[in-house]
């Protein structure tokens, strides 16, 4: 028996805060519950927030597709109700998102340092994607891929909701080219340029990822561009896009990234980052061809690592 489609949520009664969407919400269609709030507790209580059910219920904080939900609002099975989570305030990154490309259909940003591409934990309005909403006037805009909050670099961002597909299926099809640029110690016994394979595993809620045996699902070439002080400048050309695997693969060669907080060894997470010690990783080449138009487009970030001062640059970008 075919399955049938399942149908797309209505748009959000609700606009965006702060660049952040609200939280939508599924109500379940096998109808146990006689009220939405009933739903609301069971799915919340056990956290301890029925207080703060009945309060937000109470403010109006809840939102159906016909308004407010109250304490006595009948329980629609298949229906969605939204709500905007309490924002806690977070630590202004006091880098700018520089726009390298922006026009009807894409934007291409070259994020800093320290911060996240898209909303994620206690990462919320601090993000790149709130601040573009924000800034630029785009409350649809969506991002095609995510770069770890510590890689500064170039990301795409999908403006109308209608082209996002094609541009994620780039991604997910391996058609975009990346090249990254790294900062690392340098050893002459470490032959390169070679391509690095190996699994590698990420466990929800464990922070640093791990090879282990089996067949490979990361690959990344390592290139040696040049090397002074006992440093080494590499350019990283993943072919996969594992999360962490381009400092995964460089401290598997005992080449671990300057800056970096996870590997070789975890560090004690501080207060608060420290803006003069940025992860020497940089998305630096982003390059594809248009899958609506079928132009070739190709960025370069403009940022310096700040432990490779480039002369004919000036200073490094720490961020």
């Amino acid at each position: 028996m075919a399955r049938r489609p399942r149908r797309r949520p209505p748009p959000a009664p609700l606009a965006q805060r702060e660049g952040v969407d609200p939280v939508r919400v599924r109500l379940p269609g096998d109808g146990r519950w006689s009220t939405v709030a009933q739903f609301l507790h069971e799915r919340y209580d056990a956290g301890g927030g029925a207080a703060r059910i009945d309060a937000m219920l109470a403010g109006g904080r809840f939102v159906g597709v016909r308004g407010p939900v109250s304490a006595a609002t009948p329980y629609e099975g298949g229906g969605w109700v939204w709500y905007h989570r309490d924002l806690a305030a977070e630590q202004p990154v006091p880098f700018p998102v520089t726009i390298v490309h922006r026009d009807e259909r894409i934007v291409v940003a070259d994020k800093p340092h320290f911060l996240a591409t898209v909303p994620r934990g206690g990462h919320v309005t601090e993000t790149a994607l709130a601040r573009l909403r924000r800034d630029l006037g785009l409350p649809e805009l969506s991002a095609a891929h995510r770069l770890d909050r510590l890689t500064a670099g170039l990301v795409l961002f999908v403006v109308r909701p209608r082209d996002r597909g094609a541009y994620q299926t780039l991604f997910r099809d391996r058609r975009v080219r990346k090249e990254y640029e790294a900062v690392a110690a340098y050893d002459p016994r470490v032959e390169l340029p070679r391509t690095v394979r190996s699994r590698i595993v990420k466990e929800r809620g464990v922070i640093p990822a791990r090879e282990e045996a089996g067949p490979p699902n990361a690959e990344s070439r390592v290139e040696l561009l040049e090397h002074r002080g006992g440093l080494g400048r590499y350019r990283l050309l993943p072919t996969t896009g594992r999360t962490h695997q381009l400092r995964v693969h460089m401290n598997a060669l005992g080449l671990p990234l300057l800056g970096d907080p996870v590997y070789p060894e975890l560090l004690p997470q501080a207060a608060a980052d420290d803006w003069t010690s940025p992860l020497q990783l940089l998305a630096r080449v982003l390059e594809f061809t248009d899958p609506l138009t079928g132009h070739a487009m190709r960025w370069e970030s403009a940022r310096r690592l700040a432990a490779w001062p480039d002369a004919e640059h000036g200073d490094a970008d720490g961020a």
